[in-house]
């Protein structure tokens, strides 16, 4: 697995996530997976969601995600990610298509694909 040349940098900027967090987060974890049936694959996608999610923020997650698959993984993980994650997490920047989105202006045009933004799921 390649390393971002900014790993350090990257690093110091996450947020340290409280205990309380943590074990919120474990919670979600462990009755999604208990009440899950389908395919796995979904529900390993719901889950990294939920990690990335917590860094990135629900904006990101909006940007690399279609509606559709938001509430799909909302439904599986039993969370609204607009309550659970922040709007701007730390790492928000890392992302291509947020930093475009700030430059560029409406947020939900680009969500709907009306305004499109190319490598929108990459990261630095």
């Amino acid at each position: 697995m390649k390393h971002s040349p900014l790993f350090e940098e990257n690093l110091k900027k996450q947020t340290p996530l409280s205990d309380e967090k943590l074990r919120r987060l474990n919670q979600i974890e462990q009755l999604a997976i208990a009440k899950f049936t389908g395919d796995i694959s979904e529900l390993e996608s719901a889950l990294g969601m939920l990690r990335v999610g917590q860094q990135y923020g629900w904006r990101v997650m909006y940007l690399i995600h279609s509606k559709a698959t938001i509430r799909k993984y909302e439904q599986i993980l039993g969370i609204a990610v607009k309550e659970e994650f922040p709007e701007e997490g730390s790492s928000s920047m890392r992302s291509n298509g947020y930093r475009l989105f700030k430059k560029i202006g409406n947020f939900w045009k680009i969500v709907s694909g009306e305004e499109k933004i190319t490598d929108k799921r990459q990261v630095d």
